[in-house]
């Protein structure tokens, strides 16, 4: 017995990759190690405001509570 698919396979594996390449492109992902959620959750690499005076980086009239707010995208 042959190895060849049949002509209604061979039609439906065409199909599915005609219909792959109309389908829109997904988006590109920055690969990080050890993270796998959205981008806006990383930590940026910032003194908090603790670190000097106590005043907070976002609103300086308040102590640092260290919410994390001003090392981040702020999502």
């Amino acid at each position: 017995m042959s190895d060849l698919p049949s002509d209604e396979e061979l039609r439906g594996l065409v199909r599915a990759a005609i219909a792959k390449r109309q389908a829109p492109p997904e988006p590109a992902r920055i690969p990080v190690p050890g993270f796998s959620r959205h981008a806006s959750h990383l930590l940026l690499h910032l003194s908090s405001g603790g670190d000097g005076d106590g005043a907070c980086l976002i609103e300086p009239a308040v102590r640092c509570n260290h919410c994390g707010y001003c090392q981040s995208y702020g999502h």
